[in-house]
């Protein structure tokens, strides 16, 4: 900390509200789980049958007639599930521990010291993997089709953890010497609770909100997706005979995530780590909402088998292409940037505070090149399930209104941070994500 600045006057009382404030914040903490739960029992073989032969009636009625019974809210919770997700956890935060891993520095705090964070998130994943494979190999498909087989109470599992760890992060952020987040100290339980009242809490040198961005969900969203290969293996006699859309949606998720772990480092300059709280917010959304939805494609294809043709298959991987082309090359670009190279000689702008804003290359495209090419990432992944049903394509939709909102999110905090330097460089890249529509 700065000598002489007291931790008091670093941590102001939040005056505006995100999210339409305390009400908005306990709406969504009451939806988030309700889409969850929706999300599976809307498109679930269990729920009855495959989604195409779903009418919106029959829907209705099955899902009242089951959310009234005392059976159906018994079955969301599985004992076998919960330990097992808890196993996950404490093999994610044992891996953290014991696997080797260099420890960089983030962004310079409020208080004028650095955290430093530990990389070892790739050595965590292959381990994660490994451990999958072996079991696969040693004991065939059916090994490992636990995952699909207790969705729902991982699903619970997954999010009583969230819960627990938002309010314990919440009353600990109370102890004296804590730094809090600019946009988390309103006063407001439930808003502070949900939007992250304290900034990077852990415990000693663990860091819970980077911890849980990678490991805990972004591997197990991996693992979910091997599961529900190996649960087609099983229907459909082996290996060999899942589908092409199958083995896409796997390749096309294998290859994000372990862009994620490959690149951990770019992690610690993201907003959910230098301006975010970790509430419940982050802890929903790296512990449930990453590995349950983002994998809804592999859990749909486990028990509704699309089959491409040569041309389908052609497209859906050029579509991935293309937007992972656009989103690792625009990434590429700012980190090199960041890092004081420059091998393409992009132009640039200078601002008042010292900082250098990108006008060329992909930035001078448009404002987040990057959130362009998970969008047409994101449709990619839903293609290969093809158009009977518009549940799997719940990702994309809502993939949009989230890089939406934390565009807005950071074109207000840069408004503040730049002047009059950023209306100048909103000028000169004028489109925030689509060029020439948005």
């Amino acid at each position: 900390m700065a000598k002489g600045t007291k931790i008091d006057e670093l941590n102001p009382r939040t005056t505006k509200y995100e999210f339409l404030g305390p009400p908005g914040a306990f709406v969504i903490s009451i939806v988030v789980p309700i889409v969850l739960y929706a999300l599976y029992f809307g498109c679930s073989e269990a729920s009855g049958g495959h989604p195409p032969s779903l009418s919106l009636a029959s829907l209705r009625e099955n899902v009242g007639s089951a959310v009234g019974s005392v059976e159906w809210w018994r079955s969301l919770w599985d004992w076998d599930a919960s330990f097992a997700y808890l196993g996950w956890y404490a093999f994610c935060v044992a891996s953290w521990a014991v696997l080797p891993g260099k420890w960089v520095e983030g962004t310079t705090l409020r208080t004028g010291g650095k955290l430093k964070y530990k990389v070892n998130a790739l050595p965590t994943f292959f381990l994660a993997i490994s451990i999958a494979l072996a079991l696969i190999i040693r004991g065939g498909p059916q090994a490992f089709t636990f995952i699909y087989e207790k969705w729902v109470g991982l699903v619970s599992a997954a999010l009583l953890m969230s819960l627990v760890q938002a309010t314990a992060c919440y009353i600990a952020s109370f102890r004296p010497g804590a730094l809090l987040a600019l946009g988390g100290n309103s006063g407001n339980v439930v808003y502070d609770w949900f939007i992250g009242r304290e900034l990077n809490p852990g415990i000693g040198c663990f860091d819970i909100s980077t911890f849980n961005e990678l490991r805990p969900s972004m591997i197990l969203w991996e693992l979910i997706d091997i599961s529900m290969v190996c649960e087609q293996a099983v229907r459909r006699g082996g290996f060999v005979n899942v589908t092409a859309s199958m083995w896409l949606v796997l390749a096309f998720h294998t290859l994000y995530v372990f862009d994620c772990m490959y690149n951990e480092s770019a992690l610690f300059t993201t907003m959910d780590v230098t301006t975010d709280g970790f509430g419940f917010m982050l802890s929903v959304g790296d512990l449930v909402w990453i590995p349950f939805t983002f994998s809804l494609q592999a859990r749909y294809l486990a028990f509704c088998h699309v089959e491409l043709g040569a041309l389908g298959v052609l497209g859906v991987i050029t579509v991935n292409a293309l937007g992972y082309w656009i989103f690792r090359s625009a990434n590429g670009e700012k980190n090199e940037f960041r890092n004081g190279r420059n091998p393409k000689n992009l132009k640039y702008m200078d601002t008042k505070r010292g900082t250098k804003l990108l006008i060329t290359g992909w930035w001078g495209m448009c404002q987040h090149p990057n959130y362009l090419g998970d969008l047409i990432m994101s449709v990619a992944w839903c293609l290969p399930t093809g158009f009977s049903t518009p549940i799997t394509y719940f990702y994309p939709v809502y993939f949009t209104v989230l890089l939406v909102h934390r565009q807005m999110r950071d074109d207000e905090a840069c408004a503040q941070k730049y002047g009059d330097d950023w209306k100048k460089y909103k000028k000169l890249v004028p489109y925030k994500i689509v060029p020439g529509i948005y």
